[in-house]
């Protein structure tokens, strides 16, 4: 009887420590799910408001409370913004800008809709317009036009390396499919597979235990006809 109790014990310590494992093990899976979520979710959110003001608004660049996401996509600003990061720029009075500013504005020279973000090394008031001259850091020589007062969309507030690809590329279709929909699934069904899998092993063990009673129940009643 002894050493079927020690036995039991061990058994029962094996099954203990291997329920630690798998309650560790899914509270590490919840922990990253929960962390991707709350990185892809803003995202997304972020994602669809802006397309749906670029929709409704065509003619004005989407923004979220008085912030908009910028898209960075050449190294006229290296290497403090780089091509590739998205920047965050803050609508702003452009009569409170000064030199050394770095601002996002409609680019004189281009379509009326194509923004560039460079550097306020000079403004200037000429026949009453405020206008500015700007250059990128990584530039050589000024930008050609001045930038008048009403193109100027903000001023810049921080970056966010290497996060424009993968933005542009979350808005297209595949992109959601690809960075979202598909990660989140997966989660799920992970998740729901290791909880099948988790009720299956409680449900084994429960099994194991009431062979193992049975077993010990057989043996006391051959021990007490022993006896007799």
């Amino acid at each position: 009887m002894v050493y079927i109790e020690n036995r039991q014990d061990l058994e029962i310590e094996l099954q203990e420590d291997k329920q630690i494992t798998i309650e560790k093990q899914h509270r590490v899976l919840t922990v990253l799910g929960i962390i991707l979520c709350i990185i892809l979710i803003p995202l997304l959110l972020i994602n669809i408001i802006l397309i749906i003001e670029g929709f409704t608004n065509p003619n004005e660049v989407p923004s979220i409370a008085g912030y908009s996401p910028m898209m960075v996509l050449t190294d006229s600003m290296s290497p403090k913004i780089k091509s590739g990061d998205l920047i965050i720029i803050k609508e702003i009075d452009p009569t409170t800008l000064e030199v050394g500013d770095v601002i996002t504005f409609f680019d004189p020279a281009g379509n009326g809709q194509t923004t560039v973000t460079h550097r306020i090394i000079n403004i200037e008031t000429i026949d009453g317009v405020l206008k500015f001259e700007t250059q990128g850091d990584y530039n050589n020589a000024p930008d050609r036009l001045l930038v008048e007062a009403e193109a100027v969309i903000g001023i810049y507030k921080f970056r966010i390396p290497v996060v424009a690809n993968i933005a542009m590329f979350m808005q297209t279709v595949p992109g959601l499919i690809l960075c979202v929909f598909v990660p989140l699934g997966a989660l799920i069904a992970y998740d729901l597979f290791k909880r099948k899998e988790y009720d299956k092993e409680k449900e084994n063990e429960k099994q194991a235990l009431l062979n193992e009673l049975a077993r010990l129940r057989l043996e006391k009643e051959k021990q007490n006809k022993d006896t007799q």
